[in-house]
């Protein structure tokens, strides 16, 4: 998580000076790189799945979330933009209980309810406080809940590895077909620099969870998910000079508290199922 702030910290620094399309793309091209080379040491078992339809749209449910989160923190700060995102395991669990009829509970709704107050106090909208383009980041987490939905999908049939690469090739193919008409030229070696550091931490970062999950229970992972609050916050203060008003902490504190519960709750009902 402290590497993800760190990318999503260039990504914003970035959007000053080039398109956030080709930042989207560069942050992925370190992702695709360490997918070639594990199909050149695997070949290509690794892309064999019984749901090809569902991993490509995972990997355009990637690219869109990836690309409306760049496109916001433009204008947004880091800390409410990822505070924002954290909206997701709520629209997990409401997709989850219409979509796959999973059920779900008095308490789970109202934590989903007092989450989305949360959200509201953290954008308070009408008030003029917050940009827009928070709005963005909204339908940025709605498409990371979807392509969440889908991973559960995909995990009963594919392993991670397979998720994975597909999520990069489908990423990196759609991204690269704008490229040309958004490709603004770097002025300075410290952008080149930054791109390449920003591609690099991200593979990093994106193999690391792999490697976490790998060794622990997703439910134990997943509420680490929350720190990037922490490392955005900092990294937004260092750089932008940014830090977040007492009501998105307020906001913050209810979405994350809802959150880790949503979370604690639907594994809970998991291993009541894998038991039945």
């Amino acid at each position: 998580m402290f590497l993800f702030a760190a990318v999503d910290t260039i990504a914003k620094y970035l959007t000053e000076t080039l398109h956030p399309l080709q930042i989207v793309w560069s942050r992925q091209l370190g992702l695709l790189i360490g997918i070639l080379v594990i199909l050149a040491l695997r070949g290509g078992v690794i892309l064999h799945t019984r749901r090809p339809g569902l991993q490509i749209a995972r990997g355009v449910m990637a690219v869109g979330s990836a690309s409306l989160f760049v496109f916001a923190i433009r204008f947004v700060p880091l800390a409410d933009a990822v505070a924002v995102t954290f909206v997701a395991p709520f629209l997990v669990t409401m997709i989850a209980a219409l979509v796959l009829r999973e059920a779900v509970g008095i308490r789970r709704w109202t934590a989903v309810a007092l989450g989305f107050v949360g959200v509201l106090i953290v954008t308070q909208p009408g008030m003029g406080i917050v940009h827009p383009a928070v709005f963005l980041v909204l339908l940025a987490a709605l498409l990371f809940a979807l392509r969440q939905i889908i991973s559960r999908v995909v995990a009963r049939t594919d392993r991670i590895v397979t998720t994975v690469a597909y999520t990069a090739l489908v990423s990196s193919a759609i991204l690269t077909i704008p490229l040309p008409f958004v490709w603004q030229s770097l002025s300075t070696g410290l952008e080149l620099g930054l791109l390449i550091g920003m591609a690099v931490l991200a593979a990093i970062a994106e193999t690391l969870v792999i490697k976490a999950l790998d060794v622990a229970d997703a439910v134990v992972v997943a509420p680490v998910h929350y720190s990037l609050l922490i490392w955005a916050t900092l990294y937004g203060f260092l750089v932008f000079g940014q830090f977040p008003d007492s009501w998105t902490w307020i906001g913050a504190s209810i979405i994350v508290a809802t959150g880790i519960y949503t979370l604690h709750r639907e594994w809970q009902s998991s291993d009541d199922r894998n038991r039945t």
